[in-house]
């Protein structure tokens, strides 16, 4: 069975490092009271984020709709295809009724937690589902699942204000990349980067009825980094410009590292391979 994390972008391991030593920096300048303190307070975080995604699990099992449940076997069939492509590891996916478009997953140990909210099957395509929890399953088999869980109470220590910002701008930086990370893992479920562009699309441009509406769209996202104002308010967001994610994927669907992979999470599936987008 092929399984690959070699779609992880470059930088990604590095600043996840660098963001470790400086946090880690920061609280071995402080006092030693405030180093106990710190550590007390990175101890109760996790306990508290640990308790409450077993308290969100649990609660999506008793309330959510249980993909394998799902009447149409459409979508259950879909994540079954990413699960043997990306090779995640132990996944329980739910479909949540929910008013907006959205996906994510969560958990320190397994299985994690997949979540659709039903307007996604609505207005997304099969390939651009297949983006999506794709993506998704990147940050689990990436093990951003478990690392947001630690570094975000690490990023929240108490801290001189200059210090706070530094280490969620850090957190942040990190967090960036790791969209990056699980768009490409994404783009190698789908298959298709054009089915990966436009979920992406979709997923900030509610009313697209047409092809016309759809370049309209990204005409306003591919200005998004043309004002210093978005490029400032960046530094500080978890997610990157959207016109920078596109270019991103852009740039891998070109490179070879990106149609090797993709021949061999195609072969885990039985698909043909050497077929270009």
């Amino acid at each position: 069975m092929f399984r690959s994390l070699r779609y992880r972008v470059d930088n990604e391991q590095v600043v996840l490092v660098l963001t470790i030593l400086l946090m880690l920096g920061v609280i071995i300048l402080t006092s030693t009271v405030t180093f106990c303190i710190s550590g007390i307070f990175i101890i109760a975080m996790f306990i508290l984020s640990a308790s409450l995604i077993r308290s969100h699990h649990r609660g999506l099992m008793r309330d959510a709709l249980s993909i394998n449940d799902v009447q149409t076997s459409e979508l259950a069939d879909i994540v079954e295809e990413c699960e043997k492509k990306l090779q995640p590891g132990e996944i329980d996916a739910f479909l949540v009724n929910a008013d907006q478009l959205n996906a994510y997953t969560f958990g320190i140990t397994s299985p994690k937690a997949l979540v659709i909210y039903s307007p996604m099957l609505k207005v997304m395509t099969e390939g651009e589902l297949k983006f999506v929890i794709g993506h998704e399953m990147g940050h689990v088999a990436l093990g951003h699942t478990w690392l947001n869980t630690i570094l975000g109470g690490m990023a929240g220590i108490p801290a001189p204000f200059g210090a706070a910002v530094l280490l969620y701008a850090a957190f942040r930086w990190w967090n960036r990349l790791c969209e990056l990370s699980a768009d490409r893992a994404g783009l190698l479920a789908c298959g298709d980067l054009n089915l990966a562009v436009s979920a992406l699309v979709k997923l900030v441009a509610l009313e697209i009825r047409s092809q016309r509406d759809f370049e309209r769209a990204v005409a306003v996202i591919d200005a998004q980094d043309d004002l210093a104002s978005n490029r400032l308010a960046e530094a500080f967001q978890s997610h990157p410009m959207l016109i920078r994610r596109i270019n991103r994927l852009r740039e891998y669907a070109r490179s070879r590292e990106y149609q090797h992979l993709q021949a061999g999470v195609n072969r885990n599936v039985g698909m043909e391979t050497g077929k270009s987008i």
